[in-house]
């Protein structure tokens, strides 16, 4: 059954509180990053913060809101409008989507569409969105938050929509469709439950020793 938290603004400190100790589609690319040698640090660095967590209940995230930042909050609300005249698809707001079967796993699209559709919306600098339309391909972290977007609400393809208003009006927005993938999407869906594994085998540590520490036990 999918948990579509539809009364949580996206944003606001009730949704930044439901998604204290879960991992979310922003962050997918980080459990899913590679190192050289090991360990990417990037997931490592992930890992701990998820740690402390769930064993805090408090975010551990970095709010730093950047100019960029700003401007993407303040344009998305016009990239959607845009979106709903060019494809005459309507978009429904969504704060929290809970994967159906990953416990502590979450998404937060910026929109749906329809029956089967996600939207993801993107205000990138101007020289960005020009080379995203220029070569007609997502880079490949967005192309792994959509997936786990779809993963968690179960949708079919997620519109990815570059908006850009200093531009001229036919060169504001740019859609790209992407579908399903069920092959990768298991593949995100395995190392996820890796990496949660991974957490709670920290955990268990953890607690171990502070409860050693409790009765004089060595270790």
């Amino acid at each position: 059954m999918i948990d579509l938290m539809k009364d949580l603004e996206q944003g606001s400190p009730e949704w930044l509180a439901a998604r204290v100790g879960r991992v979310t589609a922003s962050r997918i690319a980080d459990v899913m990053a590679k190192g050289k040698g090991g360990e990417a640090q990037t997931r490592l660095n992930y890992k701990w913060q998820l740690v402390a967590e769930v064993m805090t209940g408090q975010s551990q995230e970095d709010r730093f809101f950047s100019q960029a930042m700003a401007w993407g909050v303040e344009q998305e609300p016009f990239a959607r409008a845009a979106y709903e005249i060019q494809t005459g698809g309507l978009v429904e707001n969504v704060g929290l989507v809970a994967h159906p079967s990953i416990p502590r796993c979450a998404a937060s699209p910026d929109g749906l569409v329809g029956l089967d559709g996600l939207l993801e919306i993107k205000c990138p600098k101007t020289p960005t969105h020009l080379e995203y339309m220029e070569k007609g391909a997502i880079p490949g972290h967005y192309q792994l938050q959509m997936l786990w977007q779809m993963a968690c609400t179960g949708r079919q393809w997620v519109d990815f929509a570059t908006f850009d208003p200093r531009l001229p009006e036919e060169l504001q927005l740019f859609v790209m469709r992407f579908p399903r993938d069920q092959a990768r999407i298991d593949a995100i869906e395995a190392e996820v439950q890796k990496f949660w594994n991974e957490i709670d085998e920290i955990i268990e540590t953890l607690r171990k020793r502070r409860d050693g520490k409790r009765t004089g036990a060595r270790f």
